[in-house]
């Protein structure tokens, strides 16, 4: 599955929120600094998700804050198996 969310650093508090709209947005406390922002979104996905922290990865927009984000939800679907 492919998401595209739009992502708030320095947030508050870490959320998902879904839109009427079909759009995801993250809010995230950790700054976007060397990563720390990418990898608060890869935990709080897989959380959410129920997934292993490894079944995600940011295909597009790492440096961004609008970004792709895949998510492997079968094991077979694993990119570690392949």
């Amino acid at each position: 599955m492919r998401l595209s969310i739009r992502v708030i650093p320095n947030a508050p508090k870490s959320e998902i929120i879904f839109l009427d709209s079909g759009e995801w947005k993250i809010k995230i406390q950790a700054p976007p600094e060397d990563g720390k922002a990418n990898g608060a979104i890869i935990q709080l996905l897989a959380k959410h998700f129920k997934v292993p922290k490894n079944f995600i990865r940011i295909v597009s927009g790492e440096k961004s804050r609008q970004k792709i984000i895949e998510i492997f939800d079968l094991p077979d679907q694993n990119p570690l198996n392949k």
